[in-house]
């Protein structure tokens, strides 16, 4: 149907025939797969009690309580745009959905940080790869988000167009405010961790690869997962705030820019949400430490699985040993590690 959306003085008709069958259908199996994913995600998290399981932790939380949100998405697509929640539900979305998102993307920043500093700086800022350090930096991220987009919870974000109608949160034309906004999230929420990322797995692909001590098949997996890691969040975060930017720009004030936009823009917001499957997927289930941890799940599947006693790879940086409660810590060199999760 056409959506006649009024924004300031002017009347934007869009077509939301996209957005009422292929979004609410990725939504769907999205939260039919994320839920249970990053539900087992934090009981996985839950077990390490150690910096990587508190970001884990964090990371499966927000994608989460992203997922979460999803329902009254569908609900509002399948409903011709047409917001039946309420105006608080919409501000509560609108709030969840942006802070979470990116979030995300600054947690897995942190798991990153904290791979590289154990592989290329093993000896060194000891104080940051702590617990302690890590559900604070976990508090800055999401301090940081949740201020960053206070303002969806004090603006009303429903809007009523000439079909009676009630949106929330987009507007089209785009407002400025909004895309003022904007800039802030491609600058801050994609271009800048993507750099870090970069720089991370840079770092450690350098230091693996001239560490002999390393096994061949582990720094294979090692670079396959990292790669993995960037790809995803290249395709998750990338088309959508490419047309962000692009909306950003040339949008505001312009009604036919934005019907000429509108399929992009919603398809690339439905394919962020993939984030929430890829990040259980790349950080969890990859992991043979994580697979032991999931043995009391084993019925699910008909069978018992023994835990491996070879080292184990995956998700976990190169790190120094690190001995258990009671044990006396040896001294981590250059040339011994083990792979750790």
């Amino acid at each position: 149907m056409d959506l006649n959306v009024t924004g300031g003085n002017a009347s934007c008709p869009i077509d939301t025939r996209v957005e009422s069958v292929l979004v609410p259908i990725l939504y769907m199996l999205v939260l039919v797969v994320s839920l249970p994913g990053n539900c087992l995600s934090i009981y996985v998290a839950l077990q390490r009690r150690t910096e990587l399981g508190v970001y884990l932790f964090n990371l499966s939380l927000a994608d989460l309580l992203y997922t979460l949100t999803l329902p009254l998405w569908i609900d509002f697509s399948l409903s011709d745009d047409n917001w039946r929640a309420g105006i608080v539900l919409c501000k509560i979305c609108s709030f969840l959905t942006y802070t979470n998102l990116y979030a995300s993307a600054g947690f897995l920043c942190c798991i990153s940080f904290v791979r590289f500093l154990g592989v290329v700086y093993p000896l060194r800022f000891l104080q940051i790869r702590t617990v302690r350090a890590a559900v604070v930096i976990s508090l800055v991220v999401w301090v940081f988000q949740s201020a960053t987009h206070v303002l969806l919870l004090i603006k009303d974000e429903t809007y009523i167009d000439d079909n009676m109608h009630v949106l929330c949160y987009d507007i089209y034309p785009l407002e400025r405010w909004k895309a003022h906004l904007n800039y802030v999230h491609v600058a801050f929420g994609f271009v800048f961790p993507l750099v870090l990322l970069l720089a991370f797995h840079r770092g450690i692909c350098n230091a693996i690869r001239g560490n002999r001590a390393t096994r061949a098949h582990e720094k294979r997996r090692a670079k396959k997962l990292m790669l993995s890691i960037t790809l995803s969040f290249v395709l998750c975060f990338a088309p959508y705030h490419a047309v962000l930017l692009v909306r950003s720009v040339r949008e505001p004030d312009d009604c036919c820019f934005a019907r000429s936009i509108f399929k992009a823009y919603k398809l690339s917001v439905a394919l962020t949400t993939l984030n929430c499957l890829s990040d259980p997927v790349l950080y969890c289930f990859v992991s043979e430490s994580v697979r032991d941890d999931m043995l009391p799940f084993s019925f699910l599947l008909g069978r018992r699985r023994k835990p491996k006693l070879a080292a184990r790879t995956g998700l976990g940086a190169i790190l120094p040993n690190r001995p258990s409660s009671g044990q006396t810590q040896a001294r981590p060199t250059h040339s011994a590690y083990q792979v750790r999760e």
